[in-house]
């Protein structure tokens, strides 16, 4: 584990701040000029950002943020479309939206649909016409402006720099920032608690640091003034036995969850980073219903599973080979697997009878919030990694005991239908 990447927070974290208009709008340019830096290229070409470009930076008093420079809305072609794709998906993640235009062809139908888009999702947003040098509208053009656009309006120049700073601090009285992600763990444990972490190191670890679950866990029990024991699961056993006192929680990676239960006396509370991370940006007790789900499968059914991030699969991967193998286990059919991974997440989920998801580390809460709903929207259910693990080793009931809510769900009878 290396210092900086315990030290930078990460992206899924951090406020995300989308730049958002048409083509040549001045939005890379703008970007340029709120991180100070020369990070997205720039032209008076329409259409240069053909991908999202993030910078990350802090914004105080909201503290780390990232700011996601987008391809023009008004794309075209074939190729454009898959662009426009792409600005949407950076959309869902957003907690705050910056709407760009030029001050020479000012707010148009394109650009009130987009902000009314915006408003109908709840996504505090300012509306910023750009190259002010070029000449800034009458007292009475701004007042239509401001009425048409229902959002805060403000003017900038890159040209000349002005502006820049009145972006940033309209950023910071509009964006709601309290609350961009829960703790993963510090509601669960008092300051100076013990919390034993459980990490294998095997072939698919990577070299010379932690995964970034474990980081993040480690960085939020410290930040609740407790400490944080890093232990293999084959030294579980001794490292408990040499403690004081028990721990207040045990989290384990979830592949190793059975020999972690069979090593933990019953009195200690016992989790999992998947379930921890499922928890902080998403409702447990809705994965619950993904896993009551999975018993009912029949032959013929379609499972998605969905990982946040891309990764080299090794030959046991675990959404790969593991999962399909326990579901048709389980379910003792013969099941139709799709995939999908980074931030690519199917337009049409209704075919599925059941979404299998990752912790959702490297995804922050806004957009698991969204995989979560559009799943329900559409009447597919939808579970977690972790909670299908503890299932198969059936050791669910323990791992959910820290959480009453979706242990009650799991307890329930009856199986409730969307």
């Amino acid at each position: 584990m290396t210092m900086n990447s315990m030290n930078e927070t990460p992206m899924a974290s951090r406020m995300a701040i989308g730049l958002f208009g048409k083509r040549n709008a001045g939005k890379s340019s703008l970007i340029n000029a709120l991180t100070d830096q020369s990070v997205a290229v720039i032209s008076d070409v329409a259409g240069t950002t053909t991908d999202p470009v993030y910078k990350t930076m802090e914004l105080l008093p909201i503290g780390p943020v990232v700011f996601i420079d987008t391809a023009g809305l008004d794309d075209s072609g074939e190729l454009g479309l898959l662009r426009i794709e792409k600005t949407y998906e950076v959309l869902r993640k957003c907690h705050f939206a910056i709407v760009v235009a030029d001050i020479e062809t000012g707010i148009t139908t394109f650009e009130e649909d987009f902000i009314n888009e915006l408003i109908q999702r709840k996504i505090p947003s300012v509306f910023v016409l750009n190259k002010a040098d070029k000449g800034e509208p009458t007292p009475a053009e701004i007042e239509a402006i401001k009425k048409s656009v229902k959002i805060p309006l403000t003017f900038t120049s890159v040209y000349n720099g002005t502006g820049i700073k009145a972006v940033k601090q309209m950023i910071i009285d509009h964006a709601n920032y309290e609350d961009v992600e829960p703790a993963l763990v510090g509601d669960l444990i008092d300051s100076g608690d013990m919390v034993v972490l459980v990490t294998p190191i095997d072939k698919s670890a990577p070299k010379g640091r932690l995964i970034l679950p474990q980081q993040q866990t480690i960085r939020d029990i410290i930040e609740k003034d407790a400490v944080a024991m890093i232990t293999k699961e084959h030294e579980l056993k001794h490292t408990l036995a040499a403690l004081v006192k028990p721990p207040a929680l045990v989290i384990t990676d979830s592949q190793a969850f059975l020999k972690v239960s069979a090593d933990t006396p019953t009195d200690i509370p016992l989790t999992s980073f998947s379930i921890l991370f499922a928890r902080q940006k998403t409702d447990l007790a809705e994965m619950v219903k993904g896993i009551k789900r999975i018993e009912q499968l029949v032959a013929g059914d379609k499972v998605l599973i969905v990982e946040g991030c891309t990764h080299h699969r090794q030959a046991d991967d675990i959404g790969k080979v593991k999962i399909p193998r326990w579901i048709r286990q389980i379910t003792g059919c013969d099941i139709e697997f799709h995939w999908a991974s980074g931030a690519h997440y199917p337009k049409d989920i209704g075919e599925y009878a059941v979404i299998v998801h990752c912790g959702g580390c490297m995804l922050n809460r806004r957009e698991m919030q969204y995989r979560v709903h559009t799943a329900r929207q559409k009447g597919v259910y939808i579970t977690n990694y972790g909670m299908l693990i503890a299932y198969v080793q059936g050791i669910l009931t323990r791992a959910l005991e820290p959480f009453p809510a979706a242990r009650l769900a799991l307890e329930e009878n009856q199986l409730n239908c969307y």
